[in-house]
């Protein structure tokens, strides 16, 4: 499953960038927000710096407690529109899912508890709410903003995430 999630990433960066080869694109790291903890490729749909583009990512984390491990990936993706005069000042509205996919291993040297391995496979909904700062010419990016997430079942209004970047 983690390789068909490579492909369509390598897929969706590769595809859309060669039809928008002035397209205003970025990558950036983002703690917090829709993919926890994750690496962002962004693009412009239009050959402008502003409007209707998309995002896509991968993150995750590790933990290991001594008897149990966790390994968890995130997929982050959506559309996101960016709305400003300046060309360099934007107010970010957005909208997409989040895969994820967490597996934990029980790591006790007990017999009994060796087969013991879960693994869970969800999407939660997530929307966004906030600030970037995106040079016309390329260079440093910031984001920062509310990014409420829902599923079935539940609903935080109130996450938030920041990241940093570069624009090309």
């Amino acid at each position: 499953m983690i390789k068909t999630f490579i492909l369509l990433l390598i897929f969706i960066v590769t595809i859309p960038s060669l039809f928008a080869q002035k397209a205003t694109k970025a990558a950036y790291v983002e703690l917090g927000g829709a993919g926890i903890a994750s690496i962002n490729y962004d693009m412009r749909i239009m050959k402008k710096n502003d409007g209707l583009g998309f995002r896509i990512g991968i993150g995750g984390f590790s933990i290991n407690n001594g008897s149990y491990k966790t390994t968890a990936l995130f997929v982050p993706v959506g559309l996101n529109y960016l709305l400003g005069k300046d060309n360099k000042h934007f107010f970010e509205l957005g909208a997409g899912a989040t895969f994820v996919s967490l597996k934990e291993k029980n790591t006790f040297n007990d017999p009994y508890y060796q087969n013991s391995n879960d693994r869970f496979n969800s999407t939660f909904g997530h929307l966004y709410f906030g600030y970037r700062v995106q040079p016309k010419d390329g260079g440093f990016l910031f984001r920062a903003g509310l990014t409420p997430i829902f599923g079935k079942g539940y609903f935080i209004p109130y996450w938030a995430g920041v990241s940093f970047g570069y624009a090309f």
